[in-house]
């Protein structure tokens, strides 16, 4: 062969070899359709399951919470608590370094809940960490956590998909701006975020778990239509997608190219009413709106038959739910409560949502219908993220134009107070939480106060019936249905799930050829 030659067939070779290498990154990137944008990058800043659980490709925290609700270490090796309930003694993993790498260390643990626990700070999640009262490094890696009183859930808000480790250093850069320059130990790290369209991340070479990242990149996509995201996977345009439309599922399910995956859930839907406005200050109204919507027909209808009537105020996979006899269908029985309340007319209201995608948009077109037939005319206003932020979560209870407001939540740290002191308890109104209810009551508010001061589980667990028992009385909402969370994958990629909370654990997953 001659040196010419030789070096024709080098290049040549290069070529090919570079095509081929483009090739494999191409199929380790994976597109995943999601129902809707993110509002921050920020979890300490972000009310919304989606914008934490796409965080979650760059940040980690101490624990965490596997796909069956349960503890975990993740950056955290063990932990201590004091005889008193007020110590947390965090004992963290060594070696890890943030993706700007600075050492990831109990002062780094210092700068996180001191940011998070400073009400100055302004962020939307405070209320999970206003308890702390210190963070003191013992060691480089042993850390103190004393709070102001024994909270007994403590070691959950440690482990909610909000409480991740951001590098010190980037805070110090970034300031206020964090949202948008995410830093963290994660698997991944932010290659490029588009607000209305995509965040992409791509794999960082210096995780700390040896042979993780298994994908060279994820492309997070918000696709509001439901439709779109289903013929996005048929198409091969994305390889996951969630939620998928009820009535899609079948037609997926035959695609031999892809799985239809049904999980379980801790996601209720509701609608909350204002109950400081009227009418929704007359309990015999909101009953009325309570006997007035058809929860098996709306199951049937909006969820095709993915979802279970609500049975309480938290879905029974909730530590210390409480059961109660689902509110029956009786149109009768609403207008009798509607004219006894001096409304024998009905009347004329609003009704938010908290999403826009198709299946939110069938709930709010059934809820209008079913409301009608008792006379009770219903506009509704379907919001994306930053209208909600803006109008609903951002406006103190003067301010607020909520009246009747569809949304869901779903108690990331998987036991009752995250699951009802948000969404009940006076001092969670908007803009400090989402009781988008305005709801008020001393009892259930001493109640959730007393329970997190003791540890005995028979106690906790009357505190909390007793709770529940008092709002399902009261009714400042209309629970609706437990949801299933349906996603579906191409069978090429493994790994990658929905969890209960509607999070997303990727941490092993991969593309195989």
């Amino acid at each position: 062969m001659t040196q010419f030659v030789y070096r024709q067939w080098r290049i040549v070779a290069g070529v090919l070899f570079a095509l081929t290498a483009t090739q494999a990154f191409a199929m380790k990137d994976v597109v995943v359709a999601v129902g809707s944008n993110f509002t921050t990058l920020d979890p300490y800043d972000a009310n919304d399951t989606l914008s934490q659980a796409v965080a979650k490709s760059f940040y980690q925290g101490l624990f965490g919470l596997n796909r069956d609700m349960q503890l975990e270490n993740v950056l955290a090796q063990s932990y201590t608590v004091s005889a008193d309930g007020l110590i947390y003694t965090i004992f963290l993993r060594q070696g890890v370094k943030f993706q700007d790498g600075t050492d990831f260390d109990a002062a780094a643990v210092k700068a996180n809940l001191d940011r998070a626990s400073d009400p100055d700070s302004s962020l939307k999640r405070y209320n999970l960490y206003k308890n702390i009262d210190l963070t003191e490094v013992v060691d480089r890696y042993t850390v103190k956590i004393i709070l102001k009183q024994p909270f007994s859930a403590f070691i959950n808000i440690l482990a909610h998909p909000a409480t991740v480790m951001i590098s010190p250093a980037a805070l110090k850069k970034y300031g206020k701006d964090i949202g948008f320059h995410p830093v963290g130990t994660g698997p991944y790290e932010l290659e490029d975020w588009n607000q209305t369209d995509f965040v992409k991340v791509k794999k960082f070479d210096g995780y700390w778990q040896k042979g993780l990242p298994k994908l060279d990149s994820i492309t997070w996509r918000p696709v509001v239509d439901n439709n779109t995201r289903a013929a996005m996977l048929q198409t091969g345009e994305a390889q996951f997608a969630f939620p998928i439309p009820y009535e899609q599922a079948e037609v997926l399910k035959r695609n031999s190219k892809l799985e239809l995956v049904a999980s379980p859930s801790i996601l209720q839907r509701y609608i909350s009413m204002n109950v400081t406005q009227k009418p929704f200050d007359n309990p015999k109204v909101r009953e009325a709106i309570n006997y007035a919507i058809n929860r098996p027909a709306l199951v049937k209808v909006a969820f095709a038959g993915f979802a279970t009537p609500a049975t309480g105020v938290l879905p029974p996979s909730i530590l210390y739910s409480q059961a109660y006899q689902p509110w029956p269908y009786d149109p009768a029985k609403a207008r009798e409560l509607l004219k006894e309340a001096g409304y024998p007319q009905g009347f004329t209201t609003t009704l938010w949502s908290s999403h826009n995608h198709s299946t939110a948009q069938k709930v709010l077109q059934f809820t209008q219908q079913q409301l009608a037939q008792v006379g009770i005319k219903v506009q509704v206003t379907a919001m994306d993220a930053g209208q909600r932020a803006a109008q609903v979560e951002g406006e103190g209870q003067k301010q607020s134009g909520v009246r009747m407001f569809y949304t869901g939540w779903s108690a990331s740290t998987g036991e009752a107070d995250w699951g009802l002191s948000p969404l009940f308890a006076s001092w969670n109104w908007p803009p400090t939480q989402f009781n988008t209810a305005f709801y008020s009551n001393p009892q259930v508010d001493k109640d959730f106060v007393d329970a997190l001061r003791i540890t005995n589980p028979q106690e906790k667990e009357r505190l909390y019936k007793q709770a529940q028992d008092i709002i399902w009385q009261e009714s400042p909402w209309v629970p609706l249905v437990v949801e299933k969370l349906v996603s579906a994958h191409n069978k090429k990629l493994t790994g990658f799930y929905i969890m209960p909370d509607t999070g997303f654990s990727f941490d092993n997953a991969d593309l195989v050829k």
